[in-house]
Order: structure tokens, then sequence, then C-alpha cells
């Protein structure tokens, strides 16, 4: 039997842009959002209810965040959702230039 080689494909960080999503910047940055939301709930022991009671955020909210369902959110609402579970947000902006497919950029 011969060995396989196989072939490896090194992503770019964000698998929304690896997929050619539109707004693949934004859907990563909610998708970041939802999971520290995700991990202050399991760290805090808290179920959607208890999530509802503590924050005034519907329970329904809490489920979808869990359930990824995150189009009716936007960044500012997952924000407000950290913020009312304790947390505090703080982001960093890095602008980039990105070279377009078959150009090449120089070195400066």
């Amino acid at each position: 039997m011969s060995p396989r080689t196989i072939e490896v494909t090194r992503g770019s960080g964000n698998v929304f842009r690896d997929f050619n999503q539109r707004n693949a910047d934004l859907l990563q940055l909610k998708a970041i959002l939802a999971a520290e939301i995700i991990k202050a709930l399991d760290r805090q022991e808290l179920s959607v209810r208890q999530a509802h009671g503590r924050t005034g955020i519907a329970a329904a909210d809490y489920s979808r965040i869990r359930n990824a369902d995150l189009g009716r959110f936007t960044v500012d609402r997952l924000m407000t959702i950290m913020n009312r579970l304790g947390h505090r947000v703080e982001v960093a902006v890095k602008v980039r230039r990105r070279s377009l497919p078959g150009t090449a950029t120089a070195a400066t």
C-alpha cells in the first residue's frame, strides 16, 4: 500500500472568509461574542431562564445564542448582553490592506 498524500490548506483565521461568506468579518465578530456569552453562562452555571431573570434579556435570545442562530443579533446587542452578564467588552481594531486575488503586494 502506498502512502497517501494529504494536501493541507491553511485557513485565514476566519472560517466565514474561507467559505466566501459576505460580511465575513462581521459574522466572525458575532461568533466570537456569542462564544464569550456562552462561556459566561457556563462559568456562572446559568440556565437561559436564570440568565433572563438576572439580566432581563429574553431566555429565547440566550437559546438562539447557544444554538448559533445569530441572524437577529447586532454586534451592539451582543455586547449589551455581555455587559448585563457582568463582563466588559473591549474592542481593538487593526486595519490591514489585503491583496486581491491575482495581485502581488510590494514589500516596503
